[in-house]
């Protein structure tokens, strides 16, 4: 499996040396197994109007940008690129400045080293960083960020009420919040502490720092992620990201029943 690998950029435009191979991925959530990709963390510049002075827009399509950070990848080891994202600080205040401070690292916690876990025809997702261990713990000490996609849903909704009609174009990025084929939870009885309960088992859900590049129009970003924002620059490297050779699932195998 070829593995992307980011590297931190500070100052905006220098990278660091290569660091050791990346901690093991996370979950995957896909239909077709994915790579990982290494992707080396942004830096951020705000050379544009300060949000007070910029409307929401109704759609990601015309959204105005706000912001900007940049993603330096590395596939193989080997530089791949940069990827420039203008950000909608205005339309998606909330998801936009959580990409920006996982992008930048002023969360306490950011995307650097971490991998892209799925390519799908549509997209390529990026596995965000983990609600549990070293990673939430640096999240609530460098912030106070509580590693969870609740207070994102709430744009997402907005966003789909907004805008009739696809949203996620080519080069739309956008922070996954929901997961559409996640089933109802399951319950099951047990006992504790004398007494017989009834609990539910289900699915966890997005943390709120999964993103995902649309690659084509892409109708399943729609239901899953609302738009932070646009690749401005660099979809040349998306494009060799989407192209990594990829390990199919397989798991609707008899062999896995």
């Amino acid at each position: 499996m070829k593995t992307l690998i980011p590297s931190l950029s500070s100052p905006p435009h220098a990278l660091l040396p290569s660091s050791p191979p990346p901690s093991p991925l996370p979950p995957i959530i896909s239909r077709r197994l994915a790579i990982t990709l290494s992707l080396s963390l942004s830096s951020l510049t705000f050379p544009f109007p300060s949000l007070s002075a910029v409307l929401p827009s109704p759609c990601p399509s015309s959204a105005a940008v706000t912001s900007k950070a940049f993603l330096d990848i590395s596939i193989a080891d080997k530089p791949a690129g940069r990827i420039i994202i203008g950000l909608f600080g205005a339309a998606s205040p909330a998801a936009a400045t959580r990409f920006a401070s996982l992008a930048s690292g002023s969360a306490g916690v950011s995307f650097r080293r971490k991998e892209f876990i799925k390519i799908a025809p549509t997209f390529v997702q990026h596995a965000g960083v983990r609600s549990y261990g070293i990673d939430a713990d640096l999240a609530r000490r460098g912030s106070g960020m509580d590693l969870a996609a609740d207070e994102l849903i709430s744009e997402w909704a907005a966003e789909a009420d907004r805008c009739a009609g696809l949203r996620s174009t080519a080069g739309t990025v956008g922070i996954v919040v929901r997961n559409p084929a996640r089933s109802a939870p399951a319950t099951r009885i047990v006992a504790r502490n004398g007494r017989i309960e009834v609990e539910e088992e289900g699915e966890v859900g997005p943390n709120g720092t999964e993103f995902v590049i649309a690659t084509r129009d892409s109708p399943e970003m729609d239901e899953a992620a609302v738009a932070v924002g646009r690749v401005i620059d660099g979809m040349d490297v998306v494009e060799k990201i989407a192209g990594v050779s990829a390990v199919r699932d397989n798991t609707g195998s008899p062999y896995f029943r």
